[in-house]
């Protein structure tokens, strides 16, 4: 499996533009946005953003690293960046052509431990991380 990036994207309002996954038969979650590094990708960043324009139909703004996981010969970099405009409508992931893939519902929570403790975000590792940070305060718009 290739290895994985992911963006906790901050919106103008303060609040985490996250996907909503919903598949037949199970309890719905979240992810934040991202995906695998493909071959044609310069680099992991090229891959974030390419991740983020397929998978919100926008461009992001990396602000800086915040964590990476590790696991069974995987590495996922999870990066804060900031998104002023998406399009639901303009979304080119190939998971959207997949019939058995379920749903891919962008979704706003705001930026609170509450909203945090409220939804099912994985990997759970990483949701104690982004919980974290919260509480320090320390997503933010800027470097």
């Amino acid at each position: 499996m290739p290895d994985r990036v992911r963006a906790v994207l901050l919106t103008p309002t303060g609040t985490l533009l996250l996907m909503k996954r919903i598949k037949p038969g199970k309890a719905a979650y979240r992810v934040v946005i991202g995906g695998g590094i493909e071959p044609g990708d310069a680099s992991p960043e090229d891959a974030l953003h390419r991740e983020i324009r397929e998978e919100t139909g926008g461009e992001a703004a990396v602000i800086r690293h915040l964590h990476t996981i590790e696991r069974d010969g995987e590495r996922q970099d999870f990066f804060l960046a900031s998104i002023d405009a998406w399009s639901p409508a303009e979304r080119t992931g190939p998971e959207f052509d997949r019939a058995d893939g379920g749903q891919y519902l962008l979704e706003e929570i705001p930026a609170t431990v509450q909203a945090l403790d409220a939804v099912e975000l994985l990997p759970e590792e990483f949701a104690r991380v982004l919980r974290a940070a919260v509480e320090r305060g320390e997503l933010t718009r800027t470097r």
